[in-house]
């Protein structure tokens, strides 16, 4: 005869038992991925060996000089001059990068934002001193581009239709030559 206390011992066991395997079938199965990802790994690094021998056979200098001399008819190279490269931080903001232009009330939005103005006079001011005197150093075109880089991008701001014509009417007395000072 059997007890209660035996009977729940045995299905204590059981449950045990199938724990333990249950533990035991998860365990190969992330073995056997382990193992997966240990061979994609080793086919990725020998790739990358692969692509490196190739790069360097690629870039040999005496088969770029080759190639250069076979094609110089049709590339027509030249040397890259030192001012023409340019360093990622002289490059101007990209339109995401500038902060949105906040219009406090209608008053704000009809008249046009001086720091724009200020903003964009500022590069052309030194830019044409630089090529009023001549000597354009590589410094000094690194500042105008840096200063072309630091100015926010103009944006356009909704104008009443009347200052829309005002503002046509300057352009094209600026055109003919008969503005006021």
């Amino acid at each position: 005869m059997l007890k209660t206390f035996d009977i729940v011992l045995i299905g204590v066991m059981t449950a045990m038992a199938t724990v333990t395997y249950t533990i035991k079938h998860r365990a190969e199965l992330k073995l056997e991925e382990v193992h997966r990802l240990e061979s994609e790994i080793k086919l990725e690094k020998d790739t990358i060996e692969l692509l490196k021998a190739d790069w360097a056979l690629v870039v040999q200098p005496n088969r770029l000089e080759r190639l250069v001399n076979n094609y110089s008819s049709e590339l027509k190279l030249q040397p890259t001059l030192s001012t023409a490269i340019v360093q990622p931080s002289e490059l101007p903001m990209l339109r995401s990068q500038v902060p949105p232009e906040t219009v406090a009330d209608a008053k704000d939005a009809a008249t046009p934002d001086k720091t724009t103005k200020a903003g964009s006079a500022k590069p052309h001011s030194s830019a044409s001193a630089a090529s009023k005197s001549g000597d354009t150093t590589d410094a000094e075109i690194r500042k105008a581009i840096a200063d072309v880089a630091a100015a926010p991008a103009p944006r356009p701001v909704a104008k009443a239709p009347s200052l829309l014509k005002r503002k046509k009417q300057e352009v094209d007395n600026i055109a003919t030559g008969s503005v006021d000072e």
